[in-house]
């Protein structure tokens, strides 16, 4: 069985075509700009990198062209469309309504529309994604799986903010959780490699890239996690400010005469590490700075394995304890600067790092606790792409 995992964007569509007997990538790819008179298209099979230029002007168009490289004469990976068995799409919110993948229909399709206030920019684009398979290839399944249904298993203490409750009954305002794709992935994944059932492991799981979220696992349920009602909340990010003194937002956009939009702009796009270093949103380039000797670039790392940290203890008292911290992730799987850092934050809780293995690991699964760590530390790269494929095969077989 061979399925197409899409992530839809609103000028974008990524994808892979996974073959699920062996749970191989046959071919991935990243259009880009859609809509635009300078779309094109990056197609990888075989380690060979093909970049297209192909103006599209919409989801629909950019899909079929994307299908025709999969049967193209020369790099092709499929025959023809029969063999695409089925189509797993990355949805981000699902609000409350979903607390697991499932099968798509219209009243599906409705209800992540509706959803679409809590995620504007990309439960739209999910949208679009799954009505441009349906017109690109009529019959086949369809399956949504949620950023936010891996975390619905958040105790009602936990995700509940201290603010009129009004507010969670009008909107649904509350604390729901991000990446849990990959959290669920890597929870799963730690669990094979210790060898043990997943339900007996109390896991926190670092998901730390350009976005990033801590997760405390227990029983192979997310009991609580760090972002909130959107991926800005919880630890800072590369362009992200994490958590802050709400009264922080209102202040700033009294003194600058910023509107909400232009707040939220700022939250987003120009804070976090970028904020404070002033010089990138890229864990390397700050690396590099502080290399130079830059302050900024040196004060912006602190309070970002400070943070992480803090928030990793946080996840310990949720689940009186942890068995196993795993990274994974952009920086959680290259950066070892930033694990030796976080972790040793937590040496009272009995973290030990292995100052080698740690070196060594670079995107590799690995072992980077010592041997007398109280605590395992793993560093374990995500496959998010592949637990969507997992998760389509469950649900159509």
């Amino acid at each position: 069985m061979k399925i197409l995992v899409l992530n839809s964007g609103s000028s974008s569509l990524k994808y892979q075509v996974i073959d699920m007997q062996t749970e191989e990538t046959l071919a991935s790819g990243y259009y880009e700009r859609i809509g635009s008179d300078k779309g094109f298209l990056t197609h990888k099979v075989n380690g060979q990198k093909i970049k297209l230029e192909n103006p599209v002007k919409d989801h629909s168009e950019a899909l079929k062209f994307v299908m025709e490289q999969l049967q193209h004469s020369e790099y092709g990976v499929i025959k023809n469309l029969d063999e695409i068995d089925s189509i797993g799409h990355r949805i981000v919110h699902g609000g409350e309504k979903f607390n697991s993948s499932v099968l798509i229909n219209e009243e599906v399709l409705k209800t992540i529309e509706e959803c679409s206030d809590l995620a504007p920019l990309h439960n739209p684009a999910g949208v679009l994604g799954v009505k441009a398979c349906q017109k690109e290839m009529p019959g086949k399944p369809n399956v949504a799986v949620f950023d936010t249904a891996f975390h619905q298993t958040i105790p009602q203490e936990r995700y509940i903010y201290p603010i009129p409750y009004e507010y969670y009954e009008k909107y649904s305002v509350r604390k729901y959780g991000f990446h849990g794709t990959s959290h669920m992935f890597v929870s799963k994944r730690i669990a094979e490699i210790l060898g043990k059932p997943i339900e007996d492991l109390k896991i926190i799981n670092c998901h730390i890239g350009q976005g990033a979220s801590i997760c405390a696992i227990q029983n192979g349920k997310s009991v609580e996690t760090s972002m909130g009602l959107t991926p800005v909340a919880g630890i800072p990010m590369g362009s992200r400010s994490g958590d802050l003194d709400p009264s922080i937002v209102t202040f700033i956009m009294k003194k600058e005469n910023m509107t909400p939009d232009e707040a939220n702009t700022m939250l987003n796009k120009k804070s976090g590490l970028l904020g404070i270093s002033g010089v990138s949103a890229d864990n390397r380039d700050i690396e590099n700075a502080v290399a130079e000797g830059n302050k900024m670039a040196k004060l912006a790392l602190d309070n970002y394995h400070y943070l992480i940290a803090s928030y990793v203890a946080r996840c310990a008292v949720a689940m009186n304890g942890v068995d196993v911290i795993t990274f994974t992730a952009g920086v959680g799987e290259r950066g070892k600067d930033s694990r030796a850092a976080i972790c040793e934050k937590l040496e009272f809780m009995g973290v030990k790092l292995d100052k080698q293995a740690n070196q060594d690991a670079f995107a590799v699964e690995a072992k980077i606790s010592s041997e007398d760590s109280k605590v395992a530390v793993y560093v374990v790269p995500t496959n998010e792409e592949l637990m969507i494929a997992r998760e389509t095969l469950r649900l159509v077989k």
